[in-house]
């Protein structure tokens, strides 16, 4: 415990931090190693792996991911404005450079190698973005001169085109949320906003026509005969077979048959072996996270701060929500990791960068701590 009258960096971040929301994070990061040994041995067999490869990945991705967290959840406002500019223009270098040296893996260019490491750019793409985009609404409030919201709108179409052509769809609907809702808070017009709907609307219906793999899960969603559905029918069986409280730690036997147990599906995992109760105590960990971040922000009046931490939020629970929908046969599949859950470096590096800047914009500061 730090002293109040100590004015040392980390006793000021102790004392300003919301504890509450870390204490959340830790415990999502503490769970997901625990299905990361429950879930990935059976996959790592299937493929040849020693039956702890996956596991040791992705644990010793967790103190890496805890270190950026807290570093990142130091710094004031005007750092993390920094850092998510040369975070931004990094990771549009390299998503490009994903279309020349990207490895290709199940018809998609997401992926590049690196010794010891397959990096996702795009991930990377997702908080950054929305610190840049805060930024050029917030400035073009304060000089109406700067052409801020332009720039923005140059930015997002450049950026769906990137992650359209790779494809991921499903990072590219992500993205267009979190910026339409930033771009809303920050003073769009009712009747652009209706415009923007309708536009959306039609790029996931000329999605349905133009990509190939779109119309398969769309169509495999609404009629399970008219495709493999074998993931989803493994996954709802996961459900079924966990009842209430689940069969028991390591007693489940759908990670010995579903492809992605470790990842896109590691929540029928927990609900097999884990139950209901541990399910709906998961989605209530991450509803208080992004509650708990909405109402730290209820008395913000720097507009940077409120639409950077916002879209952030936004971000994090909207993934959430898309994986554990997608588990439960409620939309369409989408390969998109529970944040801290599922196996996954990049995606857990970034989400850590993410909530480290959400807590450094939900600190308690000083007026002159911008």
């Amino acid at each position: 415990m730090f002293a109040r009258i100590d004015q040392s960096p980390v006793a000021r971040w102790w004392w300003t931090v919301d504890r509450w929301t870390l204490g959340c994070l830790l415990l999502l990061v503490g769970f997901g190693a625990v299905m990361s040994m429950a879930a990935s041995p059976a996959v790592a067999e299937r493929l040849g792996y020693a039956p702890l490869h996956f596991a040791e990945r992705q644990l010793a991705t967790v103190p890496i991911a805890l270190g950026i967290m807290f570093a990142v959840s130091l710094a004031p406002p005007r750092t993390i404005r920094r850092i998510a500019f040369i975070g931004f223009a990094i990771s549009v270098v390299l998503v490009a450079m994903t279309f020349v040296v990207g490895v290709e893996v199940k018809g998609a260019r997401r992926w590049i190698n690196l010794p010891g490491l397959s990096l996702q750019p795009s991930e990377f793409l997702k908080p950054t973005f929305a610190i840049v985009a805060a930024w050029l609404f917030a400035e073009q409030k304060a000089r109406p001169d700067f052409p801020g919201n332009w720039i923005s709108i140059g930015l997002f179409l450049l950026l769906v085109a990137m992650l359209l052509k790779q494809p991921d769809l499903g990072m590219a609907v992500v993205v267009s949320a979190v910026w339409f809702a930033q771009f809303f808070m920050a003073g769009l017009r009712l009747y652009l906003v209706a415009g923007g709907a309708v536009a959306g609307v039609a790029g996931l219906v000329g999605a349905y026509f133009t990509l190939p793999h779109v119309t398969s899960r769309i169509n495999r969603f609404l009629d399970p005969a008219a495709g493999d559905s074998y993931q989803v029918n493994r996954s709802m069986e996961a459900f079924a077979n966990g009842g209430l409280w689940g069969r028991g730690p390591g007693e489940g036997t759908v990670k010995d048959v579903l492809p992605d147990a470790h990842a896109d599906f590691v929540f029928a995992v927990a609900g097999e072996e884990f139950g209901l109760i541990v399910c709906v105590l998961i989605v209530c960990v991450f509803a208080f996270i992004v509650l708990r971040g909405f109402s730290r922000l209820l008395q913000e009046n720097n507009l940077f701060v409120l639409l950077s931490a916002t879209g952030l939020l936004i971000q994090f629970g909207l993934q959430a929500i898309i994986n554990m929908a997608s588990t439960l046969h409620l939309i369409p599949t989408k390969g998109m990791t529970l944040p801290f859950v599922s196996y996954g470096g990049s995606s857990m590096l970034a989400l850590a960068l993410g909530m480290g800047m959400m807590l450094a914009l939900t600190r308690r500061r000083l007026g002159t701590e911008l």
